[in-house]
């Protein structure tokens, strides 16, 4: 007799933990949607780990009724890797925010993404260290005022989807955290995608950078200050769809342009091919001031992922010598000499 599973909700991926982020912060609404998405992948509570580093992201794992690991600052990815190694069922997702994973964590970020390890890497960007207490991050913007920079940062800020294409991720992707319907899209191509998957979440923290994306998030303006870009689909935006992006005359960059204005047609404008490296790179370079935000997913192209790789050693080492013993090689004397 075929024991059908039982259908799981959102529900059953809550834990009796208190929710502790500050009232308004955008954590709440990437709980919500991402508890809401588990159930949909089909992912299960006994085969899905979350793991984090330190900040106010990193208290995910409480939150999840997952297998989860809390551990020290910007070393979320490698423990992640361990895992992942240890036992490549596992579904992994990592979580992090602007300044555990850029800062002290890029390191590990880097190379988790060149090896292309099957996980999804989840960045909360708000531009901020929140936890504590409000210090400028490295994706902070020029002339930031924090407690650590009163007068303004004078750093020019990181970008994750630059850093991650750079780094080699064959996946990089963009969402902001109260868009409830495009961010669970997000989570399912990231997911979906074998390899390693970064999202950049743009993530408000209330307290300490209260609508710092406001200049293309609030509702008012979000039409004409964002471009959805969708595979196989022009790349169109504006609340008439009037406006677009095409390649510039020097063909090293993208400009934005209004359909019907100075001779330009449909026809001039790009349509998005997610394994296009170099336009990939164009849109995550886009300046904020003066251009769309892209967001949805900038680059997909899929590679063989690093656990299987390894896995594939281990395999061919085992057939070439069936009845090596570990123990027995330890135990042989010196393995070495000088």
């Amino acid at each position: 007799m075929n024991v059908v599973p039982e259908k799981l909700t959102a529900k059953d991926f809550s834990t009796d933990q208190e929710v502790r982020w500050c009232p308004g912060c955008g954590d709440y609404a990437i709980l919500k949607a991402l508890q809401r998405t588990m159930p949909e992948i089909g992912a299960t509570t006994e085969n899905t780990v979350f793991v984090s580093g330190i900040g106010c992201a990193a208290r995910f794992p409480y939150y999840m009724d997952t297998f989860g690991f809390h551990t020290i600052h910007g070393r979320a990815p490698a423990f992640a890797t361990g895992i992942k190694l240890a036992n490549p069922d596992l579904d992994i997702w990592v979580v992090g925010g602007d300044g555990d994973m850029l800062s002290i964590g890029s390191n590990h970020l880097m190379h988790t993404l060149r090896r292309n390890v099957d996980l999804q890497v989840l960045i909360f960007n708000n531009e901020i260290y929140g936890l504590t207490k409000g210090q400028y991050s490295p994706t902070s913007r020029v002339g930031t005022r924090s407690p650590s920079t009163p007068q303004g940062s004078v750093d020019a800020p990181v970008s994750a989807a630059l850093f991650a294409i750079g780094a080699g991720a064959r996946f990089v992707a963009r969402s902001v955290d109260t868009d409830q319907k495009h961010l669970p899209e997000m989570f399912k191509r990231a997911h979906g995608h074998r390899g390693a998957s970064l999202l950049e979440i743009f993530q408000n923290c209330i307290v300490y950078n209260d609508g710092v994306f406001d200049g293309f998030k609030a509702p008012a303006v979000a039409a004409d200050r964002q471009v959805r870009v969708v595979h196989g689909e022009p790349m169109v935006f504006g609340k008439e769809k009037d406006r677009g992006l095409r390649l510039a005359a020097n063909g090293f960059e993208i400009e934005a342009v209004t359909i019907g204005e100075n001779g330009v047609s449909t026809d001039d404008i790009l349509v998005h091919d997610e394994t296009n490296r170099i336009v990939a790179n164009m849109l995550a370079s886009m300046d904020p001031d003066t251009m769309p935000v892209a967001l949805g997913v900038l680059y997909c192209d899929p590679a063989p992922t690093y656990e299987s790789g390894v896995v594939d050693q281990v395999d061919q080492a085992r057939a070439k010598e069936p009845e090596a013993d570990l123990n027995k090689l330890l135990r042989s004397g010196y393995s070495w000499t000088v």
